[in-house]
């Protein structure tokens, strides 16, 4: 899709966030119906038992309620800038709604438009998450920015002429192959944009890293960014791996123990600033603390009176508007400490200040998810060129936050693979088509480098979807190609003690295999449910996984997938009670996106007289499914059902070829 003018591409995305923002709201609203609040709380979307109380005004006029929990807060996804409802015991959706503008280990701080009702206030209130409205607006702001921005809009707009020129380049990294050091020396040398195509295997972050590493080696400030904390993480820990001063910006609760002596927070402990405002911070708690002993000047007993004329009829011992002279003192002497309160909060965030554009001064990356860019930190701050890995699973708004805050730009991911997941059925059709596929349609396959050594795959498990999907440029790797179960002990012979049909499926030389229902286990639906579950493939995948682990592979190696959610809470019950440990991951396939087992086993669950195979018809799905597994590949299906989409025809008909075809029935 192409847009004429900044207004029309403004208004288009504009329109697509909000309808999102709706989505999720919904989604919310509908969850907070379906799941009692324990459940929601564990999810990390609720907070229950809370004592509120309202503590003073805030901009615009808004009420400020401040909210704790005896023992402290939960692990919660609550942050500043979500949209929350309160309530008590289970919300009925029309409760007051409320944004978070202060989150401690200990507090919720919550601004409402209006006076907060009783169920707001007191014992037993509960929270729950209603938006993550934060990253909602850092895409409207990053869109509004943009217009200030010409070189990136030109490209959005399609008006840009890319220039895409190789370079040679000496790596940091030694051991990157020769489409990996082709990519980067185009990433390096290419003006505005430059893609890296990096399928399943292919090391796309390995080479996303070395290219930063050159960009700081011509002394560039870069900005990394990817969708997920856990690319972002990554990213991290490999570029300090090559002695690159990185800094690590998001809430700390997120980063990996791994990264987290990078993060801002860490780095900022030692910055001397930064220790005089938690100087300052502790007077405040003291000054707080002092403050209890006086009268909060809230609404009951201000009755109208502003703080100067309560400091006023303190002097004198008036009584005024029925309000007791002793209870004006007592308000005076709370509102004189919150105006040193004031003051020595305006120091502090001064000192916070200057440490952290210190701290960030001095980095050569800056590493942050896509929304985290946006951040109050990193406001004021540009640099030369910004990086994005997992471009493809991340929508055009979202990638907008980071890039408008650069004039060069590298993006990675692999448009093969699962698009972004988008609640709003109405703006899926525009926001699942994301920028990396929008600049391929624009500007041609001559932007990206395709990398095309894999090293994952055993090189029949390769062959389909690179076939398939790759146009078979992809190559396995010499230290893969020909791994099986048995370099981890699990050998023919033991395997062949087996009954059948596990000593087939299960044979270390198989390393693709299809178990074929063929009809005999018909698909199932909940009621209420749009999902699906199979009980008959269940038992299959519970019996080879049982199998598998008596056969001494490690729980850790064995991936369980399907693209049901219906099938994986299935699954993971029937696993899980049935004696095998929760280390073996049971996921839906858009779950395991960019992860990697020795072993998966994949349940495609739909089987039916009908032949609808339903979201199964977006055949990124098999791709995802089929490449996560390094020596084998366990499939269970319907091939009859299957069948009917010429991909998964194929599949079938591929695994037959190579002597995986396993019939179930018959």
């Amino acid at each position: 899709m192409r847009f004429r003018s900044y207004r029309e591409y403004y208004t288009h995305f504009r329109r697509l966030v909000l309808l999102e923002r709706e989505a999720e709201m919904e989604f919310h609203r509908q969850e907070i119906r379906r799941l009692p609040g324990w459940k929601r709380e564990k999810l990390g979307r609720a907070i229950l038992n809370l004592r509120g109380k309202l503590v003073g005004r805030g901009l615009g006029g808004t009420y400020l309620v401040k909210y704790v929990r005896q023992g402290g807060l939960p692990d919660t996804e609550i942050k500043v800038g979500d949209l929350v409802i309160a309530s008590r015991g289970r919300p009925k959706g029309n409760e007051i709604q409320g944004t978070v503008v202060e989150k401690t280990r200990f507090s919720l701080t919550v601004a409402y438009d209006k006076h907060p009702p009783a169920y707001a206030l007191g014992k037993g209130v509960r929270l729950d998450l209603f938006a993550n409205d934060i990253t909602f607006q850092r895409m409207l702001d990053a869109l509004q920015r943009l217009k200030d921005n010409p070189v990136l809009l030109n490209l959005l707009l399609g008006k840009s002429k890319p220039e895409i020129r190789e370079s040679e380049v000496t790596p940091g990294n030694p051991l990157l192959n020769e489409s990996q050091r082709r990519a980067v020396g185009k990433a390096v040398a290419s003006s505005p944009v430059f893609l890296i195509h990096g399928p399943p295997g292919t090391g796309k972050t390995t080479t996303v890293v070395e290219a930063i590493y050159q960009y700081v080696r011509k002394g560039m400030k870069v900005l990394a960014t990817a969708d997920s904390n856990v690319a972002t993480d990554n990213m991290v820990e490999r570029l300090a791996s090559y002695g690159v001063k990185v800094v690590r910006v998001g809430n700390p609760s997120r980063i990996t123990k791994a990264v987290v002596e990078h993060s801002l927070d860490y780095l900022l402990q030692y910055d001397p600033d930064y220790k005089r405002a938690l100087e300052i911070y502790e007077e405040i708690d003291r000054i707080r603390e002092e403050q209890k002993g006086y009268l909060v000047p809230t609404p009951r007993w201000r009755r109208g009176l502003s703080d100067e004329e309560i400091m006023r009829y303190a002097e004198t011992g008036t009584p005024v508007r029925g309000v007791h002279p002793n209870a004006i003192r007592r308000m005076a002497a709370w509102i004189k400490l919150q105006q040193r309160i004031n003051a020595l909060m305006d120091r502090a965030k001064k000192y916070e200040a200057i440490a952290v554009e210190r701290v960030l001064r001095n980095a050569e990356v800056v590493c942050s998810t896509n929304s985290s860019a946006g951040s109050e930190v990193l406001a004021h701050f540009t640099f030369d060129v910004v990086f994005i890995d997992e471009a493809t699973q991340a929508t055009e708004p979202s990638c907008l936050i980071p890039m408008v805050k650069g004039s060069r730009w590298v993006m990675a991911g692999d448009h093969k693979q699962l698009p972004p997941t988008i609640l709003s059925e109405e703006a899926a059709k525009h926001l699942q088509r994301t920028l990396f596929e929008r600049l391929l349609e624009v500007y041609g396959d001559g932007i990206k480098e395709m990398l095309r050594i894999q090293y994952r795959m055993h090189e029949v498990i390769m062959e389909f979807p690179n076939r398939t999907f790759y146009d078979g440029k992809l190559v396995a790797h010499e230290s893969v190609a020909h791994h099986t179960l048995a370099d981890l002990g699990i050998t023919e012979e033991k395997v062949s003690a087996l009954q059948p049909p596990l000593s087939v499926l299960l044979h270390p030389l198989k390393p693709v295999v299809f178990a074929d229902t063929l009809g005999s286990s018909p698909e199932k639906q909940r009621r209420g449910s749009t999902s699906y579950y199979n009980e008959g493939e269940a038992r299959v995948v519970f019996q080879a996984v049982r199998a598998l682990l008596n056969l001494g592979l490690k729980p850790t190696d064995v991936g369980v997938i399907s693209p049901y959610d219906d099938q994986v809470d299935l699954l993971r019950r029937m696993l899980y009670e049935g004696g095998v440990p929760e280390e073996v991951e049971v996921k839906t396939v858009d779950g395991f996106q960019g992860r990697e087992k020795e072993v998966i086993v994949v349940s495609f669950v739909r089987s039916n007289r009908r032949g609808e195979i339903g979201f199964l018809n977006d055949v990124r799905r098999l791709n995802v499914a089929i490449t996560r597994p390094k020596r084998k590949l366990i499939t269970v299906g319907d091939s009859l059902t299957l069948r009917t989409h010429p991909i998964y025809r194929d599949f079938v008909e591929y695994v037959r070829k190579v002597g995986g075809y396993v019939p179930l029935n018959g």
